[in-house]
């Protein structure tokens, strides 16, 4: 399969990245995505640090990814292949996670 680059940017910043030929569509997507995501968090205030802005990007964006394919209302719906006591500890995980935020802005 042959690829191509796309000139992209996100939070201001270029990138050159490599796609399918026909992934073109989905790629600018995601990329709009994270940028939104990314400009969400630096734009809080609480964080300017952009490798961790990017973290808590891609965190929200994987805690939100199945709610929203395939149709999906809810998470624990989605991930029901995973046994319950694993769902508790990423639901308290996640939880635990968003207090710390909350007290500093700060991933680490």
């Amino acid at each position: 399969m042959s690829t191509k680059q796309l000139d992209v940017q996100i939070m201001g910043q270029s990138y050159i990245l490599g796609c399918p030929v026909d992934g073109e569509e989905r790629l600018l997507a995601a990329v709009s995505k994270v940028d939104e995501a990314m400009c969400k968090i630096r734009d809080a205030g609480k964080i300017k640090a952009r490798d961790r802005i990017a973290v808590l990007a891609a965190l929200n964006l994987a805690f939100d990814l199945p709610e929203s394919s395939s149709g999906l209302a809810k998470t624990t719906t989605a991930v029901s292949n995973i046994p319950e006591d694993s769902q508790l500890r990423l639901t308290q995980l996640l939880k635990r996670l968003d207090q710390v935020l909350e007290q500093d802005g700060q991933l680490i």
